[in-house]
C-alpha cells in the first residue's frame, strides 16, 4: 500500500512540477488572504486546542488515521496525533462542536479543503518527506509552542533546506511537496493549527485537474465516513 502511495504521489508531482514553480514560502496576502482572520483569533483558537488535549489519549496517532504515513508518523515511537476538523470538504461533525471558534472560521473560508489541530509529542522527529500534491498549500499557525534556552521556538520544520520555526501566533503558508522535517527539541508538546488551502493563480488546466483530485479524495473521506 505504502509503495502504491509512493508511485502515485509521484507521478501526480511530476504533473504538477512540469506548470507550477513557486518557491518553497508563500505570500499569505497573494495565496490565502484570510490567513489574518485565524491568526487574530489564535489565543481563542489555542484556548481550543488546549482543552482537546486534555483528552489527548483520544486522538488518533497520524498512521493511524492514513496507514500510508507510517514511516513518518511511527517512525520512533513518539506520538504525532490529530484532531481532524475537516479533511477535503468533509467535516467532522463533533470535532467542529468543540472548537466553535475555529469551526466557524473555517465555514467561512472556502478556500480552507482541510483543517487539523496537530499535536507533536515532546522530543518527536518527524523524518525527511514530501507531499503529494501542488494543488493545495499547507498554512501553519503556532497554537501552543515550547520555546527554548535562547526563547526560540523549540519546534523547527527544516523546508528545502532552510529552518522555520513558527512560535505562538506566527503563521507560515508553505508548499509541502518540498522535503520538509520537524523536530520538536523540547520536553514539552508542541500544537499547531494545520490548513490545506486552495493554491491561487493556477493555469486552467492545473485547476481542472486540481478539482478532480479534491473531489476524488473527499469522496474517499466521505465513504469511509466521518465521527
Amino acid at each position: 500500500m505504502s509503495l502504491l502511495y509512493d508511485l502515485s504521489a509521484n507521478a501526480v508531482r511530476r504533473l504538477y512540477d512540469a506548470r507550477i514553480d513557486t518557491p518553497p514560502v508563500l505570500d499569505t496576502g497573494v495565496y490565502f488572504p484570510a490567513a489574518t482572520r485565524f491568526a487574530e483569533a489564535w489565543q481563542a483558537l489555542r484556548d481550543e486546542a488546549l482543552a482537546v488535549a486534555t483528552h489527548i489519549q483520544a486522538i488518533p496517532r497520524f498512521h493511524e488515521v492514513m496507514p500510508a504515513q507510517t514511516p513518518i508518523s511511527a517512525n520512533d515511537g513518539r506520538d504525532w496525533r490529530v484532531y481532524l476538523l475537516k479533511v477535503y470538504g468533509t467535516g467532522f461533525p463533533r470535532h467542529m462542536a468543540a472548537c466553535p471558534i475555529l469551526a466557524q472560521l473555517i465555514a467561512s473560508t472556502p478556500d480552507v479543503l482541510s483543517a487539523t489541530l496537530s499535536f507533536l509529542a515532546p522530543r518527536k522527529h518527524i523524518p525527511p518527506h514530501r507531499g503529494p500534491f501542488r494543488g493545495v498549500l499547507r498554512f501553519q499557525l503556532g497554537l501552543s509552542v515550547p520555546v527554548d534556552s535562547e526563547g526560540r521556538p523549540a519546534a523547527v520544520l527544516t523546508l528545502d533546506g532552510r529552518e522555520h520555526r513558527v512560535g505562538d501566533g506566527e503563521h507560515l503558508l508553505w508548499d509541502d511537496t518540498y522535503y520538509h522535517e520537524v523536530w520538536n527539541h523540547s520536553d514539552e508538546p508542541r500544537i499547531a493549527l494545520l490548513l490545506d488551502v486552495r493554491r491561487r493563480h493556477m493555469p486552467i488546466d492545473m485547476r481542472l485537474l486540481s478539482g478532480a483530485l479534491i473531489a476524488s479524495v473527499g469522496m474517499a473521506a466521505r465513504l469511509r465516513g466521518v465521527d
